[in-house]
């Protein structure tokens, strides 16, 4: 039987946060206590005095923990019977860790990619769950077992936060992108500006849905700011998620879509008919946090962080996102 610990071991290297000092499973958290109780004037009572880079593996970090206690400090013996057991109780739930992450479609591509990079050098094996960031919020809502949310949208991020439903000191918004106007490659319509899309010839347009999807709500963003959608509103075919309205320019079953660069470069199918400058586009953001259900917060954390890096930032600039650092 997999216990569950309720410990979020971002605190390992952020033991200044309130939230971390408040648990009472946190190691630093809990030589603070034993201060406050002896009333002793040692260094080891002064938080600053453990916020240093901590390894991301629990067991490395509390015995780097330990070992920085002197053994004249009046608390050791009490922090390393606390670790012995903590490691081992941990012990339970380190080996072959799967995390499950909660992806916007438009990151499917580039996420798998990292995954296997993250697995080939002997970390956890990360699963996946791509669809509407709008739907992905809600299942977390709704209690499905997501360790991990990255959002192609602040809104649904800032939903979850409100709720208490994420760690709100792993959260950063990490990737940007830009809207397409994409046709079928081979006999497409033909477009050169969005004001093309009020045309006769083209009647039928994808987007993902307008009212709850980011890809949909930037697309819509970008046509009220043309002044388009009154024009092009019953033209709209809406779409599941990005990825959808993609296939249905693919299959020829609409004459344009609004899509993401990067979902319109990994199809041979289409070609991009209008590039919309970052000057008239939405702000487009992607954040990415820890889930406060997440069974093993090490392993997520651990996970986000390695999103964070400037490895996985050249994966996604590959893809054709523009990452924020």
């Amino acid at each position: 039987m997999t216990a569950k610990l309720q410990l979020p071991f971002f605190c390992l290297d952020r033991v200044n946060d309130s939230e971390c000092l408040e648990d009472d499973l946190n190691p630093v958290a809990v030589v603070l206590q034993l201060c406050r109780e002896k009333s002793t004037g040692s260094k080891h009572c002064d938080p600053g005095f453990w916020n240093y880079p901590f390894s991301g593996r629990p067991s490395q970090s509390l015995l780097l923990l330990v070992m920085k206690a002197e053994p004249q400090f009046p608390f050791r013996t009490s922090v390393l019977l606390f670790a012995i057991a903590y490691v081992v109780f941990m012990g339970i739930q380190l080996h072959a860790a799967e995390i499950t992450v909660f992806a916007a479609a438009s990151l499917s591509d580039a996420l798998k990619t990292i995954a296997q990079d993250y697995r080939s050098r002997g970390e956890d094996k990360i699963v996946f769950n791509f669809g509407a960031s709008s739907t992905l919020a809600r299942q977390i809502e709704e209690g499905a077992p997501a360790d991990i949310f990255f959002s192609a949208d602040e809104a649904k991020m800032d939903r979850l936060q409100k709720k208490g439903l994420i760690f709100a000191q792993t959260r950063k918004s990490r990737l940007s992108n830009a809207l397409v106007i994409v046709v079928a490659a081979d006999g497409g319509a033909v477009i050169t500006s969005p004001d093309d899309l009020k045309a006769d010839w083209v009647k039928r347009i994808a987007l993902a849905e307008p009212t709850s999807v980011p890809a949909g709500i930037y697309a819509k963003e970008f046509l009220k700011q043309r002044n388009l959608w009154p024009a092009v509103e019953s033209k709209i075919i809406p779409t599941e998620n990005v990825r959808a309205a993609l296939a249905a320019v693919e299959a020829g079953n609409v004459d344009a879509g609004i899509v993401y660069k990067t979902d319109a470069a990994i199809s041979k199918k289409v070609k991009i008919a209008f590039e919309v400058p970052p000057s008239n586009s939405p702000n487009i953001s992607y954040p990415v946090a820890v889930v406060k259900a997440a069974k093993q917060y090490g392993a997520a954390d651990q996970f986000v962080q390695f999103v964070n890096s400037d490895r996985a930032g050249k994966i996604f600039e590959k893809f054709g996102f523009i990452v924020r650092r």
